[in-house]
């Protein structure tokens, strides 16, 4: 299925392959892997494994069967670029892609080096948008792999942000959102790390999008920057 997205940077997922792994800090509390398992608990058949990594053949074509364009968040329950994903899946995925033209597609990893030996036998189009989750300094490299893509827009995901991120180079970056950590378990986000991340989003002139406080209750410290929300986009959207 795909649901319209609370997510406050995208319009609607849609998830050919959900379950994933954890492979960094940022993973540590997962929010898709706690809705995995209350999404199994209440019999969801494409969660009946749970966060094992699994593929939904017949949601592939779910995009061209929305004719109204949308702005899709692509696998908000899984990662592309999982080790566990064949090769040929995701190279369907980036067709439906190229072929429902009218859509906007966000894709974001954090398995940057299988996206950067991947990138040039995938179909490009215009209308997919790549990023990658860097949120604390040892996952900066992953924004090398990502200039290597030949994606029109090429974003970074600063959810959780966990630490500050020394010399951040935004060279070839269109886009940046930056948020805190929700949940039960929540680590803190440090309003310094947040206003050098936007000051160099503003000295280079790149969209910045301020998504949330976090915490153990998000709504409660709210999305406010101050005083005010950040919700800018790439010129392109």
């Amino acid at each position: 299925m795909a649901f319209n997205s609370s997510i406050e940077w995208t319009e609607s997922t849609w998830n050919p392959v959900t379950g994933c792994s954890k492979i960094s800090a940022g993973c540590a509390n997962c929010y898709a892997e706690r809705m995995a398992r209350r999404l199994k608990a209440m019999g969801m058949r494409n969660y009946s494994r749970g966060f094992e990594v699994a593929l939904h053949e017949q949601l592939t074509n779910l995009p061209l069967k929305w004719r109204k364009p949308k702005m899709i968040f692509v696998n908000s329950m899984s990662d592309l670029f999982h080790e566990k994903i064949p090769d040929d899946f995701i190279a369907r995925v980036f067709d439906i892609m190229n072929r429902a033209s009218w859509h906007r597609f966000q894709v974001l990893t954090k398995r940057s080096r299988r996206l950067s030996q991947m990138s040039p036998i995938l179909p490009w189009a215009d209308n997919i948008w790549m990023g990658v989750t860097v949120e604390d300094q040892k996952c900066a490299f992953r924004i090398d792999h990502l200039r290597e893509t030949p994606a029109k827009i090429k974003f970074l995901s600063m959810e959780p942000l966990l630490g500050p991120i020394s010399d951040l180079d935004l060279t070839g970056v269109h886009w940046v959102i930056v948020g805190g950590e929700s949940g039960p378990r929540a680590r803190p986000l440090n309003s310094e790390w947040v206003m050098d991340i936007k000051g160099k989003c503003q000295e280079s002139n790149i969209p910045f999008f301020f998504k949330q406080w976090g915490g153990t209750n998000k709504k409660k410290r709210g999305r406010l920057l101050e005083g005010r929300l950040w919700d800018q986009m790439p010129e392109a959207f």
